[in-house]
């Protein structure tokens, strides 16, 4: 196959909507099917460039595109993706690669270039959208312990062309910004300068919560502690995503973050009920309990954590116990309320899989309207606390100031993009999952 030239003649993403049409007018199709389709917009659907690292099983860019490729559920709906994509650039080919498979399959073409891949082939931008994922394949790791994802050069290469062409359409970017602050904050100056609608973060967030709570909103909160169960640095950015996402919308906004410290071992159990409270992390880990039906884990057992004060005086925690790839707990002190508010974050089945279906309606959503369901400001926040964490873990895990993360932004709601449950009663711990990708409309057969 020619790496600029489609695969086959045939759009079977089209091909595939044209049948779920057929299936409604014939009265084949689910009820859930029916509701997706016949609310989903008519005008036309954006056209998607899709920049990644690489692309293999239950990597990002599976989990992800296998949203935009075909229909899913989300909220118990089986939901239509509502864009289109039409090219492809892949970084790496790792053992396992997907791209060549995928691009058969869909009629895709794939690009050598981000610039052939966004312009198609053409000199100037031809999409409208850019879906930039950045995370997985084989880069080197720093002496901070950051993986070097090139997240900085896809997004300058994909903001040239936007230049050169002077349209400038929605991009989303996978996880954080950067490994580096500065870079980070030049990828949103950028944004900002050029009217660049950006979206980026994680997954988590979006997950379904047990108990169902809302985000506290014009609340004041005194202390809050957010808690995984995965490795350094990976996942810590994970649980700073759940925390600021929880807290940002407190009473006044957010204001900004003054200190970041990294502790680990004894240091961080030294600091409980000093730095952080016990009882407020028991609190997020008994949600978990509860939800699971599993004995509550002492978060004294806690391996590493992430201690933010906030500009506000918020104190904040973001802490690592045992080891669990699904453990997204939250809990909040709220002045006035005797109980802490606390909720587990649920994945869903298939581990953080599920999780990817909530996202890849947030991102659909941004593409199609042109505006983020949620501040990326979030996530230039948590990048750098992360890039600060890291830095404090290398200093001796010292206590170190952050100026530059003292800047405010208020919240917005993105109730609309979260996961309610009712999928999970469709799709189950017992179902198997597709091994490459497939429609979800098979599990409302």
């Amino acid at each position: 196959m020619s790496r600029n030239t489609p695969a086959s003649g045939l759009d079977l993403s089209v091909s595939r909507r044209r049948f779920l049409q057929t299936s409604i007018a014939s009265g084949l199709a689910s009820p859930f099917l029916a509701n997706s389709l016949s609310a989903a917009p008519a005008k036309k659907r954006p056209k998607v460039a899709v920049v990644y690292t690489a692309f293999a099983h239950r990597w990002h860019t599976h989990v992800l595109l296998e949203n935009f490729l075909e229909s899913y559920i989300f909220k118990g709906q089986l939901t239509d993706p509502g864009v289109e994509v039409v090219s492809l650039y892949a970084d790496q080919h790792p053992q396992g690669d997907m791209t060549t498979e995928i691009a058969k399959n869909y009629g895709l073409p794939v690009y050598d270039s981000i610039s052939d891949a966004l312009c198609l082939g053409g000199k100037e931008l031809a999409v409208d959208a850019v879906l930039s994922i950045g995370e997985h394949g084989s880069y080197p790791r720093n002496d901070l312990g950051q993986v070097e994802y090139p997240r900085k050069r896809f997004f300058d290469e994909i903001a040239a062309v936007m230049k050169r062409s002077q349209r400038f359409v929605p991009v989303f970017n996978d996880k954080h910004l950067s490994y580096r602050w500065d870079w980070a904050k030049e990828m949103y100056d950028t944004s900002v300068q050029h009217g660049i609608p950006f979206m980026a973060g994680s997954s988590v967030p979006l997950a379904q919560r047990a108990p169902m709570i809302d985000n506290p909103i014009g609340v004041e909160i005194e202390e809050a502690i957010s808690i995984h169960g995965g490795g350094v640095e990976s996942y810590d950015f994970h649980g700073l995503e759940v925390l600021q996402s929880m807290v940002e919308g407190r009473r006044g906004g957010e204001t900004g973050i003054a200190r970041v410290q990294f502790l680990s071992g004894d240091a961080l159990l030294a600091t409980a009920n000093k730095r952080w409270s016990v009882d407020l992390a028991a609190a997020a880990m008994q949600a978990e309990a509860d939800f699971m039906g599993q004995p509550v884990i002492d978060p004294k057992t806690a391996s590493h954590g992430i201690l933010l004060e906030y500009k506000d005086g918020l104190r904040a925690t973001v802490l690592k116990v045992g080891n669990s790839g699904i453990r997204w707990n939250f809990a909040c002190r709220v002045k006035g309320k005797a109980n802490p508010v606390a909720t587990y974050f649920n994945p869903g089945p298939w581990d953080n899989r599920c999780l990817f279906k909530a996202l890849s309606h947030a991102i659909q959503d941004h593409f199609i309207h042109g505006k983020a369901p949620y501040p990326v400001e979030r996530t230039l926040m948590t990048t750098g606390v992360l890039d600060s964490a890291m830095h404090s873990r290398h200093a001796g895990e010292k206590s170190l100031a952050t100026p530059q993360l003292e800047f405010a932004y208020q919240t917005r709601d993105y109730k609309a993009m979260r996961e309610t449950g009712a999928s999970w009663k469709i799709i189950k711990p017992e179902t198997p999952q597709p091994m490459g990708i497939a429609s979800d409309e098979q599990y409302l057969r």
